[in-house]
């Protein structure tokens, strides 16, 4: 804050009815708000006193004086000084006193002051703005005080998705004075939109967001966004271009070779459109890619502004005599001066008097000259066009008397700072003006002298010359220069106040905000070397900081930043967290009380337009002063106040404080030929490339070693650095990754074995000269050359060129395709010019993954077997055989041995059923098994750090996930629509809760599920079956209240909830008074766990012992059946007896022995993966295998395991403590024959043979496709089964090969008839039907788009099966979009 004295002397002011005559004046300024615990500064001014003055100021708490500053003078002097502000906790409102005294002079002023506690500030940053679903969101928090140094806090991290559920959470981490940097995985399902990250420290919480959102790389395409504008795409063809008023452009517009083309049109059109117009016009895009085929699309809004200039008052006086002429001028102001232009002179700024009306001559400009003979009051003037739909913007002029000073006409001197280009460059020296208009004071004969000081500068004796006086009273008008070294403290703006005493005794001020470069005093840089490179090139990044400072590196394609622009972490975010970056204002509780001017006339008194006491009061400042400051609020006159409203006038500049002041806005808280060729081959395509913490050593530098990933893109790269210093932020550098030219593959996700397409490989020359390119066909695969192509071609700058083969893949399973272009020298002249070889990037390789399927459908055979020697050997035999009708080449092998029983789920945790996971039930499938394994690997001692990370993803993953089924009320569905799921709440809600071991749940979430449970208990204890489920094949089983009270309960217990809970006393109450189950074996199984949980061991004994007389036995293994047919709930049923059995303390040899014989059974009926058929028997039966493995774990034993065959095919295996968590697989040479298993040792053993092939697709009546000629796919269902309705039903539709479904098509699907949910994954698209009823058929409708010519198309299939037994199933096919024929499954 700048004082500039203009006058040097001060003259004894007197005036009648306003101040006895004083023999000094003084004038004390200082923060009305300052920090606790800070260096505050005061300002005062003594200013020529008549006599020796006293002068002592003090801060006053209560009857508590401390003195601040005590000067005896008889000289005029200004002085600033500091004091230790208190360490308050808590706002304190104090009082600073002045007191001046002389032996005919004294004085004293209160005013009160705030000093207040602030926060320390937090930001957050993420490595980029937006995320795909199933991406890591990195972060970094970081804590710092208001002078952006460092602090050590401990906070709460929280990440909340779009329906505010917490997903993640870290409690009482610290940043430890340094950088804290995490990370957080999103589901693959993460629902779209804004997720907010928060950081709580102390009592300030922190947010930063981030959006999820599904995108492709995004392709730079900017339409029109000007008028006069162009168009930047790498196309060749530039389709229709059309405005909303329904104007047609251009209809089809050729792009230049680099993708440019432009369009220019007269805007007049617009002049003579009615008021409606709303004055945007919105273009739309389309170019279609020559060659590929591919189709872009873009829109762009431009709005159009009538403002097409405006007028100005020129050579105009600010002042006049009164009876004296006004001589001024008014110019158009614009590019071209306007001529013969009529513009209207009026009185007042919103009157519509017009005084004159003018003309512009050549110049655009029009004189006038008012009489002021009968005026001597202010006048405002203003001046304006012909009004039109465009127009030119007024212009407004005030003009003062010239009149003498008294108490009925206060000042109009002035003092404005002069503008200056901002921002004001840190570390330079600034130079600033103020220029200054006195009026109606008395001159005096002397120079004027200037007085400055701001923070310690200091500047005066610089002399104003001015005009001596020989009138009493004069128009002096002058100006003022000082410059100013622009530092760090002054940052993000610099504010400077102008004031001046006047002999009169009156104040005047000015003051201006100018902007400042946001700087650091912690200066930071990063550079790249080399700034341009070609993929996979070596390089360095080398970062500039403090000695020993720490720094947070990113680097993030710049592609991706461009989808949510202006993110990144940059000074201006910085700056905004400070609490007070400029103030505005006096805090309305620090207002002094004002005393009423006494007067002994009665008499009108004008308000004073330049009140000083506003400017001073704008800037956060306090005044203590005798002089003439601001006009009183009231008069008193004989005993009556007399008030009057301030009416202010139009105020240039805005108000506030550099950052080192305080206030109360603001926030608390963004080779040469001669070598070998160099040869790209592209493989690294990240969209975060750079996410690092990287320390500064003492020199003060380092060099990152960086390999240059191969996306062709430009990588945004940011710094900032930590150190005793506080932060510093580098500027954002960049590193352009460029392949001379490179090429493009285009080729469908699959096809089927046997079928032929077009692969086209598309080469772009970025380079300014021709080349010549030579693309030759590869031997990897059998690849037919496109009649008429040639595989060399010239190339010059910004072409492009598509080479074609035709590509049929023999062999089953992933194939590498890969093309690779080379840059060759030539002779040949290409565009009459040699062709060049560039040094760098001469060859580029591109490998794509091409899928090949076998003809018709695929099947899976296997066996699986727990074999436990104690030292004998242990033997089985097993056949493997093929069907006749095999697909020839389909059929393929294997034997895998693992030494738990649990290996091969733990192997498979992201896929243990051959079944899609699109619905809340199926995702706990996948989520409740992870968590029972951990637990068992953890009571075991086997969990190590390796499968910890590799697991806790998945938890992590499945938590979100199914927080996209959770109903607001706390309940779970299977869609999240509808109403709420009693059986899949209860599953969410207990397996939540075993999952808080590993990962982070939100308690919240268990609690609102329980809650919500309970509010559906019934009166008798037994819980309401709400929300369908969807196995109807239970009867009996969970659609039935005293099964689903059975497991509801078994769920509370398992949660830990105490069996003496009221709501679990009245639920066990009803199931005991329950005999249904002995009619059904799935409800007495459920039972029997459910007693063994809750210790009633008579209860459980009486279930188990007539299990035991339903049980099934075959070759010493034990399982129970719900029916013969139904596998699915034998498995489940089987489970919660072992579950029964298990959960007994103490346990005896017995018990574990019949679990043993259960236990082998259960192993037979897995699947590959480690699952079995469904979703409810593959949970329970892992959660029952799990707790055998716990309680007859053994730390000791090893086996052998020799598989082989009867042609002589061998394979040995060792199993040991060492190793009997992985998981072995050797293929077989033989997919057919005797095959002979024998496990010799004292451990046991899961071995497991696989074998997988293909058939044609059998044909079934109950459900058809048609193809129509346009793509339509027509699917005919119907269900003549038992049951009225099935289970929910999943439909899982082949895309023909080089054909995607149509998204709009998607959508509609997903609104027919009983669609709960349709996904899209490859080239399968999986439609899932809440049931289908008996008899009733149903019609679905889909639309595929053809990408890519494939012939030999063969057919593609439909499979629909039941979801709980997926061994009920039903196929289809269809076949060429050409065929208008019905087709048989």
């Amino acid at each position: 804050i700048f004082r500039i004295g203009l006058a040097n002397s001060l003259y004894t002011m007197c005036s009648v009815d306003q101040y006895s005559c004083v023999a000094g004046g003084f004038l004390v300024t200082f923060p009305a708000v300052i920090p606790a615990d800070s260096q505050a500064k005061v300002c005062a001014s003594l200013l020529y006193p008549n006599e020796t003055l006293h002068m002592s100021i003090f801060l006053k708490l209560g009857d508590h004086a401390t003195l601040l500053l005590e000067k005896k003078t008889n000289e005029a002097f200004y002085q600033c000084f500091h004091f230790q502000a208190p360490a308050v906790e808590k706002e304190s409102i104090q009082s600073i006193r002045v007191e001046v005294r002389g032996e005919s002079f004294q004085m004293m002023k209160d005013s009160s002051v705030m000093f207040k506690p602030y926060s320390e500030i937090t930001f957050i940053q993420t490595d980029k703005p937006v995320y795909k679903p199933g991406q890591t969101v990195h972060f970094r928090i970081v804590t710092l005080d208001t002078q952006f140094a460092p602090n050590s806090l401990f906070s709460c991290l929280l990440v909340q998705d779009v329906h505010q559920n917490r997903i993640g959470q870290w409690t009482n981490v610290s940043t430890n004075g340094r950088i804290l940097q995490l990370s957080h995985p999103l589901s693959s399902e993460a629902p779209l939109g804004t997720y907010t990250l928060s950081a709580a420290v102390g009592e300030t919480r922190t947010q930063h967001s981030f959006k999820v959102k599904e995108y492709g790389k995004p392709v730079r395409c900017f339409p029109l966004v000007n008028i006069n504008s162009s168009f930047y795409i790498r196309s060749i063809r530039f389709a229709l271009v059309s405005v909303a008023l329904m104007l047609v452009i251009c209809p089809h517009h050729q792009l230049d070779k680099i993708g440019c083309g432009s369009h220019v049109f007269n805007m007049s059109y617009f002049h003579n459109l009615d008021s409606n117009f709303q004055g945007t016009l919105a273009f739309n895009a389309k170019v279609e890619e020559q060659g590929t085929g591919v189709i872009l699309q873009e829109s762009a809004k431009v709005r159009i502004n009538n403002t097409i200039g405006r007028v100005k008052f020129v050579e105009t006086p600010s002042f006049y005599d009164p009876g004296s002429n006004i001589e001024g001028k008014v110019v158009d102001f614009k590019d071209l001066p306007v001529v013969d232009m009529p513009v209207y002179l009026y009185r007042g700024y919103w009157s519509s008097d017009v005084m004159l009306n003018l003309t512009t001559d050549q110049h655009g400009m029009a004189s006038f000259s008012l009489n002021m003979t009968d005026h001597n009051d202010h006048l405002n003037l203003r001046v304006r066009t012909q009004f039109s739909l465009t127009y030119y913007e007024d212009a407004r002029q005030a003009i003062s008397p010239l009149q003498p000073v008294t108490v009925q006409r206060p000042s109009v001197s002035s003092v404005v700072l002069q503008n200056v280009e901002q921002p004001l460059a840190c570390g330079k020296v600034a130079h600033f003006t103020g220029k200054y208009v006195v009026v109606g004071e008395k001159a005096q004969d002397s120079p004027l002298n200037l007085v400055s000081g701001c923070d310690g500068v200091h500047l005066e004796g610089v002399s104003l010359a001015t005009k001596k006086a020989l009138v009493c009273l004069v128009v002096l008008q002058g100006e003022v220069s000082f410059e100013l070294m622009v530092d760090p403290e002054m940052s993000p703006v610099l504010q400077v106040l102008v004031y001046s005493v006047l002999p009169s005794g009156n104040v005047i001020a000015g003051n201006k905000d100018f902007e400042t470069e946001k700087c650091f005093k912690h200066k930071v840089s990063l550079e790249f070397s080399p700034p341009r490179a070609v993929p996979a090139e070596q390089g360095t990044l080398k970062v500039t900081a403090q000695p020993g400072a720490l720094c947070g590196l990113s680097s993030v394609d710049q592609s991706v930043l461009l989808l949510e622009p202006n993110k990144q972490l940059d000074a201006d975010k910085i700056f905004s967290l400070l609490p007070v970056q400029k103030t505005t204002h006096v805090p309305y509780t620090l207002k002094d009380s004002e005393t009423c001017l006494h007067v002994r006339t009665r008499r009108y008194v004008i308000p004073h337009r330049n009140d000083a006491l506003r400017v001073f009061t704008g800037l956060g400042l306090k005044t203590a002063t005798n002089f003439f400051i601001t006009m009183p609020h009231c008069l008193l006159f004989k005993g009556q106040t007399y008030h009057y409203t301030q009416h202010y006038g139009e105020w240039d500049g805005y108000i506030a404080f550099s950052r080192h002041t305080v206030g109360l806005s603001g926030r608390v808280f963004d080779p040469s030929l001669e070598h070998q060729p160099i040869e790209t081959v592209r493989t690294f395509f990240p969209e975060t490339w750079i996410w690092d913490l990287v320390e500064v050593g003492e020199s003060g530098s380092t060099e990152v070693p960086i390999t240059v990933p191969d996306t062709i893109t430009t990588w945004e790269a940011e710094a900032f650095c930590l150190s005793p210093v506080g932060l510093g932020l580098a500027p954002s550098t960049q590193l352009t990754v460029f392949q001379p030219f490179f090429l493009e593959l285009t080729l469908p996700y699959s096809i089927i074995r046997g079928e032929r397409f077009e692969l086209k490989a598309t080469v772009f020359n970025y380079l300014p000269k021709c080349i010549m390119v030579c693309a030759p066909p590869s031997s990897d695969y059998k690849l037919e050359p496109h009649p008429g192509s040639q595989y060399s071609s010239c190339l010059c700058a910004s072409e492009t060129k598509t080479f074609q083969w035709g590509l049929v893949a023999s062999a089953l399973g992933a194939v590498n395709v890969t093309v690779s272009a080379e840059a060759v020298p030539s002779q040949t002249e290409c565009d009459n010019e040699v062709v060049s070889v560039p040094e760098k990037g001469r060859i580029d390789r591109v490998t794509r993954a091409l899928l090949v399927k076998a003809e018709g459908m695929e099947k899976t055979d296997s066996h699986s077997w727990l074999l436990c020697p104690k030292g004998e050997e242990i033997k089985e035999e097993v056949k493997l055989e093929l069907p006749e009708n095999v697909v020839e080449g389909s059929a393929r092998g294997s034997v895998s041995v693992i030494g738990d029983i649990l290996g091969r789920a733990l192997q498979n945790l992201e896929g243990l059923l051959a079944m899609p996971y699109g619905c809340g039930e199926q995702n706990m499938a996948l989520l409740a098994p992870n968590i029972y394994i951990l637990h068992y690997l953890e009571a075991t001692g086997q969990l190590t750090s390796a499968i910890s990370e590799k697991a806790t993803p998945f938890l992590k993953s499945g938590y979100q996930r199914q927080l996209n089924y959770k109903h607001p009320d706390g309940a779970f569905s299977t869609f999240g629509t509808g109403s709420g799921n009693t059986w899949l709440t209860a599953f969410v809600a207990k397996s939540f809760v075993k999952a808080q071991t590993f990962v982070f749940i939100d308690p919240t979430i268990v609690e609102q599920a329980q809650t919500w449970l309970l509010k559906n208990q019934k009166p008798d204890g037994c819980f309401n079956t709400v929300g369908k489920l969807f196995n109807n094949r239970m009867k009996g089983g969970v659609a039935d209240d005293v099964t689903l009270t059975a497991y509801i309960t078994a769920a509370f217990l398992e949660s830990k909830t105490s069996v003496s809970h009221s709501a679990l006393n009245n639920s066990l109450a009803c199931l005991r008074s329950d005999t249904s189950y002995l009619t059904n074996t799935y409800t007495s199984a459920l039972l029997a766990y459910t007693f063994s949980l809750a210790g009633d061991h008579e209860k459980r004994d009486e279930l188990l012992e007539h299990l035991h007389r339903l049980a099934l036995e075959q070759g010493g293994l034990l399982h129970w059946s719900q029916s013969t047919t139904e596998m699915t709930l034998s498995v489940e049923i089987s489970s919660y007896v072992l579950l029964a059995v298990l959960n007994k303390s103490p346990l005896t040899a017995e018990d574990m022995g019949y679990a043993v014989r259960i236990v082998r059974w259960m192993a037979g009926q897995q699947n590959s993966y480690g699952g079995f058929s469904s979703t409810q028997d593959t949970v329970v039966a892992l959660q029952a295998l799990a707790l055998f493995s716990t309680l007859a774990h053994t730390s000791e034993g090893s086996s052998t395991v020799t598989v082989q065959s009867t042609s002589g095919e061998q394979h040995r295996f060792l199993v040991d403590q060492g190793n009997r968590l992985l998981y072995q697989e050797r293929a077989l040479k033989d997919v057919t024959g005797q095959y002979s298993i024998a496990v010799q040792g004292t451990s046991c053993a899961s071995v497991q043979t696989t074998l997988r092939y293909n058939i044609p697709t059998p044909v079934s009546q109950l459900s058809e496709a048609k193809v129509t000629p346009a793509n339509f796919v027509f699917l005919h269902s119907r269900y003549n089964g038992l049951l009225e309705s099935t289970n929910m039903v999943l439909v899982d539709i082949k895309v023909l090969s080089g054909f995607v479904p149509d998204p709009l098509s998607l959508t509609q699907l997903k609104r027919s008839e009983l669609v709960e949910r349709v996904d899209s994954k490859g080239d399968h698209i999986e439609m899932y039907l809440k049931e289908l009823t008996r008899n009733i058929p149903k019609f679905y409708k889909l639309q595929l788009q053809q990408e890519l010519k494939v012939k030999n198309l063969k057919a593609a299939v439909i499979k629909m099966y039941d979801y709980y037994q997926p061994s009920d199933y039903v196929l289809t096919e269809y076949s060429s979009p050409c065929a208008d024929r019905m087709l048989s499954l």
